[in-house]
């Protein structure tokens, strides 16, 4: 069931209906309202509409940044699972010789 709540942003109320809990949109907008004060203090001349623009760019390239970042790992993990899978393989094709040949031994 949608949750609706009102945030302030920017000395403007917004009622947002959302899936999400209260707490994580309040989250939300207490994180976008910091980005848009940090803005405005270092552009005091930014009207809020600027700087909300200016925070939602500094989000989308967080966000952009982060999907790269977890696509790099994501690659790196199957290159990891790959050379295990690789390593465990040479290891039983080791112990397979290696009973091979102590199998051999014992014949003697």
């Amino acid at each position: 069931m949608p949750n609706k709540i009102r945030l302030k942003i920017g000395g403007i109320e917004y009622s947002i209906t959302s899936e999400e809990s209260d707490a994580y949109l309040l989250g939300l907008g207490a994180e976008l309202e910091a980005k848009m004060d940090n803005i405005m203090q270092k552009s005091p001349f930014l009207s809020t509409t600027m700087a909300a623009v200016m925070a939602a760019m500094e989000s989308l390239d967080e966000a952009h940044k982060t999907r790269t970042e977890n696509e790099t790992l994501r690659l790196e993990i199957k290159r990891l699972l790959e050379e295990t899978a690789c390593a465990k393989l040479d290891a039983e094709i080791a112990n397979r010789k290696l009973r091979e040949l102590l199998g051999e031994n014992e014949e003697f």
